[in-house]
């Protein structure tokens, strides 16, 4: 099975300002609500949601950047870099706030509980909730997101990529299978 593109940009878009508009339902506005992307998706999509925000709420919505290699559990220590520098960037303090923790692809769980961690590490917020552009199922820790832009039922098998202008040039969510590691191009269709 070649890739197949299962969002478009325009799809993207949509889903984003879904999400932006669920958040804001379910806080209640957007006071006290801080975005909190993974690292290294979830950092541009924060972004986007934040300025969706910003834009029908007319009040600024703190964004950061959450690293959480130090906190995976299927990562060995020793494939880190030594030291490794945290990269997070947290531009406001998450005591008390309704810490939106967003990312690309919610598939086993894991990542989420590493962050879940980290952002702990950093502060007692009142809450954490999860955004996520796809959910992919097959969950190996009980978790789930608030807001998702779409789910994408898949094989094991599959990989689904996210990919953004912002980090890779252009928008479009592809899923298809690795063949030595790589996700395979979609074949082009003849005239």
């Amino acid at each position: 099975m070649s890739a197949k593109v299962v969002l478009t940009s325009t799809e993207i878009v949509r889903a984003l300002a879904r999400i932006a508009h669920e958040v804001v339902e379910k806080n209640k506005g957007a006071e006290g609500i801080v975005l909190i992307g993974m690292r290294t998706r979830g950092v541009p999509l924060a972004r986007r949601i934040a300025g969706i925000i910003e834009g029908f709420e007319r009040v600024p919505v703190p964004v950061g950047a959450l690293d959480i290699a130090l906190y995976r559990d299927d990562i060995p220590r020793s494939n880190l870099d030594t030291p490794h520098q945290s990269r997070n960037d947290i531009p406001a303090a998450i005591t008390g706030k309704q810490v939106v923790l967003v990312d690309d692809v919610l598939y086993t769980g894991r990542s989420v509980r590493a962050a879940m961690d980290a952002l702990i590490d950093l502060g007692r917020p009142s809450s954490i909730q999860l955004g996520v552009l796809i959910d992919r199922g097959h969950r190996e820790y009980p978790i789930r997101a608030d807001y998702v832009g779409k789910n994408i039922p898949s094989a094991r098998g599959e990989e689904i990529q996210v990919r953004l202008e912002e980090v890779d040039g252009v928008d479009e969510v592809i899923i298809g299978r690795l063949a030595n590691g790589q996700l395979q191009p979609a074949m082009k269709e003849r005239p």
